[in-house]
């Protein structure tokens, strides 16, 4: 259940961080207005605080961790919201990190 929680986390984080980066994207370089950005910041304030109900109690672990899944994250909104294609080499840079991910954040350690 931890780890699912955890996963869960990550991709409510992601969601949150990338949808906020593109929100204020839209406001600002496509003119969409402060409003726009506005969303763009409080979603991006969300995104904070999202990572403190991670169980893991190390924030920079959880922040490493959490890059990887920023980078495929990213991949997918853009292939989802923008039609961005990406190539065999965005995918396999977004899988690498993936599996850093695993390690990082639910490898088995000894306390």
């Amino acid at each position: 259940m931890t780890v699912a929680r955890s996963i869960l986390l990550f991709l409510l984080a992601a969601l949150a961080e990338i949808g906020g980066a593109w929100l204020v994207w839209q406001g600002w370089r496509e003119s969409r207005g402060l409003i726009w950005i506005a969303a763009g910041v409080v979603a991006l304030g969300l995104y904070g605080f999202v990572a403190a109900f991670q169980p893991d109690p190390n924030l920079g672990r959880i922040l490493a961790a959490y890059g990887g899944i920023f980078v495929a994250g990213s991949l997918a909104w853009g292939m989802l919201v923008d039609k961005f294609r990406p190539d065999r080499y965005d995918l396999i840079g977004a899988a690498i990190c993936l599996v850093g991910v695993a390690v990082i954040a639910y490898a088995p350690r000894s306390s």
